[in-house]
């Protein structure tokens, strides 16, 4: 996984587009099935909104422990 902060699993997203639209960086889209892709992962602050609001539980913010 590296450094991006960010699981996604396509064979749980349904393409509603609600993550990608709260997104407030633009660090995700869409394919062109509509479904969840990472666009521009550097812009992503972990905010957790995408995470929150997926009603299919596609996607998990990955968070550093202190």
């Amino acid at each position: 996984m590296g450094n991006n902060p960010l699981e996604i699993f396509i064979e749980k997203c349904k393409a509603c587009g609600i993550c990608y639209t709260l997104c407030p960086r633009q660090a995700i889209g869409s394919d062109e099935q509509g479904k969840v892709i990472i666009t521009e992962i550097d812009k992503c602050t972990k905010c957790g909104i995408c995470e929150n609001h997926c009603p299919d539980y596609a996607i998990i913010v990955r968070r550093e422990k202190n």
